[in-house]
């Protein structure tokens, strides 16, 4: 979603200068294509000038952020994830409570930093169950852990198996933290891995959820290697392979997905096996100071709403490029984490 906003908005902008507060996305093309169409990325919002636009990324800002902004007179446009967006709201109503909040996640990850500021006196960050005798807690009845959304199941499992044995009556939040499109993702290549001789994970090294899933895919028993696109594919990793697993991380834009997989067809033929696992297609809403912002620039907001058919556009430009291809339906059985962070059907 965060990708389309800045878009947006610069359709919008004409010469106005955009600055977003750090990388919108972890892609590095993403941020570069950005760069080339003239956006500025910034560290602080002290290096935005007074009255300008300003972007919040994906990962979400802290109370303290968006003051620094207002005191500035920024036109502040929010790309936060709304599932960051979520766990702000979680912290926030459980430290109103008073109860104490165990935020699992990389105690530096920009997002879990925005977390925390909504509420620093209730979060306590915790990265790995070797944090959990540091804790200081007050009342063992009155605890609940939130998660940083673009964690790994697998490594937010251990540390929410270690806090439960340690404090059986933590409370789990309402519904899961995690990112739709990583968990989705991750369960995928934990499913159809097997039946290939080699995973391409498209996406970035300072991503974490693609690292991940080249991980997944290697502790599973097949080979795996991370490219940010198809420039980067080495065609020694393709002796004696006939079937490569392809896959993105969540923010990848799929023309560099489209590219991989071309090149792959180009240089070696074959097929394009289609998995549909998950059904992703979903709308977001614009931010209400872009749909401000639109309104005052003449352009209908309600006709700029986000839509996201990765499955539909893939089927689409396969049959464009006369790519031989089809779909599977899969289905993966429902699984439930249980209190040791291992999963059952």
């Amino acid at each position: 979603m965060a990708i389309d906003v800045v878009d947006q908005l610069l359709d919008i902008c004409g010469d106005a200068q955009v600055f977003v507060f750090h990388e919108i996305v972890h892609n590095r093309h993403v941020v570069q294509r950005f760069r080339d169409r003239g956006v500025t990325f910034v560290e602080s919002i002290a290096e935005v000038p007074d009255s300008a636009i300003v972007v919040f990324s994906a990962h979400g800002v802290s109370p303290a952020v968006r003051a620094e902004a207002r005191a500035k007179n920024l036109t502040a446009i929010d790309a936060t994830c709304p599932l960051v967006m979520k766990v702000h709201a979680e912290a926030i109503r459980y430290a109103k409570r008073g109860w104490q909040i165990l935020l699992v996640g990389h105690k530096n990850h920009q997002e879990v930093v925005g977390t925390r500021g909504e509420a620093p006196d209730a979060i306590q960050v915790v990265e790995s169950p070797a944090d959990i005798p540091h804790l200081t807690i007050n009342d063992p009845e009155k605890l609940i852990y939130l998660t940083q959304t673009t964690l790994s199941l697998d490594d937010a499992n251990v540390v929410i198996g270690a806090l439960k044995k340690a404090f059986p009556k933590i409370n789990e939040p309402p519904s899961s933290d995690i990112c739709y499109a990583t968990t989705n993702r991750q369960t995928a290549v934990r499913a159809i891995a097997p039946e290939a001789e080699f995973v391409l994970v498209v996406g970035s090294k300072n991503s974490s959820n693609s690292v991940r899933l080249t991980e997944i895919s290697m502790n599973d028993g097949t080979p795996s290697r991370l490219v940010d696109d198809a420039s980067e594919l080495d065609p020694a990793w393709f002796t004696g392979v006939n079937t490569v697993l392809v896959t993105s991380g969540a923010s990848v834009p799929e023309d560099l997905v489209h590219g991989v997989i071309e090149a792959l067809i180009e240089r070696f033929g074959g097929e394009v096996e289609q998995r549909d696992v998950h059904d992703e297609r979903i709308e977001f809403g614009l931010p209400g100071t872009l749909r401000e912002l639109m309104r005052k620039r003449g352009v209908d907001p309600d006709s700029r709403r986000i839509r996201i058919d990765r499955e539909a556009d893939t089927a689409e430009w396969l049959e464009r490029k006369h790519i031989p291809n089809r779909t599977v339906q899969v289905s993966i059985r429902a699984t439930e984490t249980d209190g040791n962070g291992s999963t059952h059907a």
